[in-house]
Parts: C-alpha cells; structure tokens; sequence
C-alpha cells in the first residue's frame, strides 16, 4: 500500500508540471485565486481573480480524498470531485482530480462523458473493469481489468465507465485536464432532462416501444 500510495503522489506531481498538457487556457500570471466577490478584481475565465497579495496557503489546499465514502446508492459508488469549486487555487491551472470509491460486486460509476477533459485513473484498490467507446462510424469499445497500480486514460469527449468486477471495495483516484472538466451522465442527460424530451423521439432514435421509453423516463 505504501508503494501505492507513493505512486499517486507521483502521478499527481506529474499533473501539476509544467510539461502538462491541459485544455483550458494557459495563464498569464503565476496564478489566479478564484472568488465570488467581483469588487477590485479581473475575470480571467469564468471566475474573478484574488489580488494575488491576498492570496494564502489555504487557497491551495484540500483535505479529505484519504477518507472512504459511502456507496451505497443507485450506482454503488461515489465520486469525491477536487476542482476549482473545492480548491480556488486551481483556478486557470487547467487541472483538477477526483476519488472514486466503489461498492464490492457491482460497484459502477456509470456510463458518462466529461466535456471539456480527458482523464487519467490510476487504481489504488480492487479490480476494475473500465473501458470507453469511441466515436461514429465505429463505435468501438476500448476496454481493459484493472488491478491496483494500474492505469487507463479516457481521452476527452468520449463516453466512458468503470465496473467493480471484485469482491472488495475498490478505490481509483483520476486527474482530468482541466479545472472544472464537467460531467455528463448517459443516463441521466438522455431520459431526466428537463424537462423531459419527447418519447417518440427515443422510441424511434433506440427501436423502443413508447411505453418502454416512458418507463425508463420515469425511473430518472
């Protein structure tokens, strides 16, 4: 486990180097606290920026992705974000992270699409089944099992997921290119949109019977 853990805090140095490539727009400046009061201060990229004099140690820190979260839910997991909303030091930094914890026998973090960052997932606990689809023509699915030490990349845009194939919790911590990638659930994002889209569409878009789609659009 010490190995392991030495590993992510490698992985996580190899993300913050200057050598990284992220998709949000370089800075121009050291760096850019994020605040929510817009008196005396310059928006750089959908956030207005801490006069750097102010800024303190806190404003780059975060505790917390050591503790194991609850997973029982729908899904059987859980995933702990850390990007510009937990941490505004990462502000125009183009990086962000998150914990995921996953139920024994099951566990999944569903099918999903982060629209503005690719994704690199290392394994700390367990074994995971993950894989992403690519996109039209083909369609293809990438995938691969995971045990601890491993590591996967889901390139940005594309449709992703990771499956609990153990008898254990499992626990992977992902970096993402940006600081603040979004997140879009299949699922969710198709049949719970609000409001709702129209079941006819689904029923001819999926060669589903109405009544079916109405049902799946009930569950979300």
């Amino acid at each position: 486990m010490e190995a392991l853990q030495i590993f992510v805090a490698i992985f996580i140095l190899a993300l913050a180097s200057p050598l990284t490539f992220a998709s949000d727009p370089s800075p121009l400046q050291d760096f850019c606290v994020a605040i929510n009061d817009p008196k005396g201060s310059v928006f750089v990229n959908g956030k207005f920026c801490k006069d750097a004099k102010l800024a303190k140690a806190d404003d780059f820190y975060f505790s917390g992705l050591h503790i194991r979260k609850n997973t029982s839910n729908t899904f059987g997991s859980t995933v702990t974000p850390l990007n510009v909303a937990q941490m505004p030091g990462l502000h125009t930094l183009g990086i962000s992270m998150v914990r995921i914890d996953y139920a024994p026998n099951g566990g999944l973090n569903p099918p999903h699409t982060h629209p503005r960052a690719s994704e690199i997932l290392v394994v700390l606990e367990g074994t995971l089944h993950v894989g992403f689809v690519t996109s039209n023509p083909d369609n293809r699915l990438i995938s691969k099992v995971l045990y601890p030490g491993d590591v996967f990349v889901f390139p940005v845009g594309l449709i992703h997921f990771q499956y609990n194939i153990g008898n254990t919790y499992a626990v992977a911590f992902a970096g993402l290119s940006s600081e603040n990638p979004g997140v879009i659930t299949i699922a969710n994002a198709v049949f719970g949109s609000n409001p709702s889209i129209n079941a006819d569409i689904f029923a001819k878009a999926f060669n589903l019977d109405r009544k079916m789609v109405k049902n799946l659009q009930s569950k979300f």
